[in-house]
């Protein structure tokens, strides 16, 4: 009898899990609205129509290969917001990097960028739990001088910047109408080769993205 609680309760559970995992992709979807979508919109069917069969496992499955092929748009959508390279430089090699990583869980798009010994990295995120706390700092400037850092403005984005002098490297961290975090890291470089791939993204397109 036991056993058999157990099981109806844990077969509620996982219904529980697919609705609202269906619920987030659809929303995900919509709010992306990808040229692509037939792919995602086949593979939720088939979610769904195992999930009648009560195949929960083949349910889950299919519903986070769709996750997954949303998270990539959605990492390919932020790649086209990374600035150019400035004269003299190169692009060295691009990341994307749906969930996990570095950010927590969040959605990120990188690329580096290379002049003779020095490199500087860009990276965009999204859904990032990092912000939080980068928030925090940014709302008070007394935690970024803590850190080394200092406060300015950068396209109207509040960013912190931190350089060390003398070993030529240094950061930007700057957060997008609560919902992107950009980083902008660099070594063997200056304070203002920094700050001018930070100015080469479009802030106001990026905080209108979907």
């Amino acid at each position: 009898m036991l056993d058999f609680i157990y099981e109806a309760k844990g077969e509620e559970m996982l219904k529980n899990i697919i609705k609202a995992g269906a619920v987030s992709l659809v929303l995900s979807m919509l709010m992306l609205q990808s040229a692509n979508a037939d792919d995602v919109t086949e593979t939720i069917s088939e979610a769904l129509e195992s999930y009648k069969d009560g195949e929960y496992s083949d349910s889950v499955e299919s519903l986070n290969y769709a996750i997954q092929v949303i998270q990539q748009k959605k990492a390919d959508a932020l790649s086209k917001f990374l600035p150019n390279a400035l004269d003299g430089w190169s692009v060295k090699d691009k990341k994307r990097q749906s969930g996990g990583g570095m950010f927590g869980g969040g959605i990120s798009s990188t690329r580096q960028y290379k002049k003779d010994s020095s490199s500087i990295t860009v990276t965009i995120a999204a859904d990032s739990p990092a912000m939080q706390s980068m928030m925090m700092i940014l709302s008070n400037p007394m935690f970024a001088g803590s850190s080394g850092g200092e406060m300015m403005k950068i396209k109207r984005q509040k960013a912190m910047v931190t350089y060390n002098e003398g070993r030529k490297k240094g950061d930007i961290k700057i957060v997008v109408k609560k919902r992107f975090f950009v980083t902008v890291e660099g070594r063997q470089v200056s304070r203002e080769e920094l700050v001018a791939y930070a100015e080469g993204i479009n802030y106001k397109k990026l905080a209108k993205m979907p």
